[in-house]
């Protein structure tokens, strides 16, 4: 039956392997393109006597071919001195018939009879006033239209920020979206039109739709049929923090590992320090061989020979199945049950998350070879994983993978309860007698220690993350793809737990803690939104770093262990 499984997992590989290449085409790097925000930009342009294209144009020869226009609050125009705003107290002073507790503007013509037909408001016109119920100083107001024509003139990829707000109308005579749009990057955390006009909006925007890396925007999956491009971009509170290279560094790593097409930017208070930022992000980008240029939504068709992935994870289960001394069958259903229970159609993906990383620990205990065959497992499962959960949505990080903190648990308590005895009732009795000793009680915690960190600090905002690892990461991004931590400690430890003389229990801790770095490389693989070939090689580099340092790590307590036996 083992030989039967294993001839079916081998040739569900093939056809999943090849399930993944539109995946892969559709995750070729680049082209990016770096755009600038203009109101970011305009300040300094004003202050040295410049026009906002001018300022642009000096940008252009350090790389940036972008501009982003937020959409104005009538407030700003109002700062700017195309509006004027009064009460209508105000004008019944001046002699007009104004409403007393109205408000007024007056001031560019166009604009005016925009923002008239702009909003579900009643409004009424005294000469040149144009008059308002409520204020609306904080309402959106349009886009610099003559400035927007200009930058796409200058050849400048352009991006537009509209506002959504429950008074506006959504109108096609409206030009929310201007004509001369590339790219549409709503502002705050609602799509246009959300929640209950998503369809009005749809028909304004004839342009792709920005997807802006952690920042969750209600009603934007209504607009998955303009296509989606991933956009990068800094907290400019927390860039201020950051030097011009550090900066530029995230720029360039989210491009090159994540996939992020829009890179926008803003610029520091010294333009010294705008030029450092935009000379080493160009250096990255060349260097990591991603192309300027004008970014296109990246899609792809799904094969159906991904179907074909379901055959090698029903076989892993089965293995499992066999593998388990003690109630294999039973634990392999309710590990079925679990999967289509929680995780419904990405069952299949969350199934060989839990399953694949605990089939290298069931067999002998053979030395480096165990560490392979775990390691060969733990890929196959990422193979059949990403063909079955690799769509458009998911990769866009739209859906995400459903279970991320089951691939981190249930693998290891599924690896401790392997090393049960198959007359599991005795084992039981015997380690209910067993004394305890100190030392056992402190590796004990330090294991469920190390599972609750691993828990805690998955994802990029993990709370537990030492000032000092987050400097070695940084070393590491410029020396190759960074492997995770998770996954050098536990492949370390496997030349530790096996290649030296440890009693059974404590041979079984150093496998159950080597188990959290095998799960992570599911894990690893559950985040769609990073291109297969980034995850392959931070699972290789992994590996590989982590074996090299356990091997060292062999060598380092053989000399302590004569040491300490004189």
């Amino acid at each position: 039956m083992r030989r039967l499984l294993h001839l079916l997992l081998f040739l569900a590989l093939i056809p999943s392997l090849l399930a993944l290449l539109p995946r892969i085409h559709a995750e070729r790097p680049g082209p990016v393109v770096l755009v600038l925000d203009a109101e970011a930009v305009r300040p300094r342009a004003k202050a040295q006597g410049q026009g906002l294209l001018e300022a642009l144009l000096a940008y252009r020869k350090e790389g940036v071919g972008g501009v982003a226009f937020p959409e104005r609050l009538v407030k700003d125009w109002v700062a700017e001195g195309a509006l004027l705003l009064r009460q209508g107290l105000e004008l019944r002073e001046m002699g007009l018939p104004a409403r007393a507790d109205w408000y007024y503007l007056k001031g560019e013509g166009w604009l005016l009879d925009l923002l008239q037909r702009a909003y579900e408001l009643p409004t009424e016109r005294l000469g040149e006033w144009l008059g308002f119920p409520v204020d609306v100083q904080a309402f959106p107001a349009f886009y610099p239209f003559a400035e927007i024509q200009q930058a796409k003139e200058a050849g400048f990829y352009v991006v537009v920020r509209p506002i959504n707000h429950p008074l506006r109308r959504l109108e096609a005579g409206l030009p929310l979206v201007p004509g001369e749009a590339d790219a549409v990057v709503f502002q705050g955390l609602e799509a246009l039109g959300h929640p209950y006009r998503l369809e009005e909006a749809k028909a304004l925007v004839p342009v792709p739709v920005a997807l802006i890396e952690g920042t969750p925007q209600a009603g934007l999956q209504a607009f998955w049929e303009k296509g989606f491009l991933r956009l990068f971009s800094l907290r400019y509170e927390w860039q201020l923090t950051l030097s011009p290279e550090e900066a530029a560094d995230k720029y360039t790593l989210a491009a090159r590992e994540r996939g992020h097409q829009l890179l926008y930017l803003r610029p520091y208070p010294y333009p010294q320090d705008t030029l450092r930022l935009l000379k080493r992000l160009r250096e990255g980008l060349e260097a990591s061989g991603i192309p300027l240029g004008s970014p296109r939504p990246r899609d792809f068709t799904p094969s159906p020979l991904r179907y074909a992935a379901w055959v090698g994870v029903l076989a892993g289960l089965g293995l499992l199945a066999l593998g388990l001394p003690v109630y294999g069958p039973w634990v392999a259903f309710l590990l079925l049950l679990l999967a289509l229970g929680y995780a419904g159609s990405q069952a299949g993906p969350l199934l060989a998350a839990l399953v694949f990383p605990v089939l290298g620990f069931l067999g002998p205990r053979n030395g480096l070879w165990m560490w392979a065959r775990s390691l060969g497992y733990a890929l196959a499962g990422a193979v059949f994983l990403s063909a079955l959960g690799s769509s458009p949505a998911t990769v866009l990080g739209l859906t995400p993978f459903k279970g991320v903190s089951l691939t981190l648990l249930v693998p290891p308590l599924l690896v401790a309860y392997s090393f049960l005895d198959r007359d599991f009732k005795e084992a039981l009795a015997r380690l209910y007698l067993h004394p305890l000793r100190l030392g056992e009680v402190a590796l004990g915690g330090l294991a469920l220690g190390l599972l609750a960190l691993a828990l805690l600090r998955r994802g990029n905002d993990a709370p537990l993350v030492p000032e000092l690892e987050l400097k070695l990461r940084s070393v590491l991004q410029d020396l190759m793809v960074r492997p995770r931590f998770k996954e050098v400690f536990g492949h370390g430890l496997f030349p530790l737990a096996l290649l030296l003389p440890w009693p059974r229990w404590a041979q079984n801790g150093l496998l159950f803690l080597a188990s959290l770095g095998i799960a992570s490389i599911l894990n690893t693989f559950s985040h769609y939104h990073t291109p297969l070939s980034i995850s392959f090689f931070r699972v290789v580099n992994g590996a590989l770093l982590g074996v090299f340092l356990g091997l060292l790590g062999v060598i380092l307590v053989r000399r302590l262990r004569a040491w300490w036996s004189g």
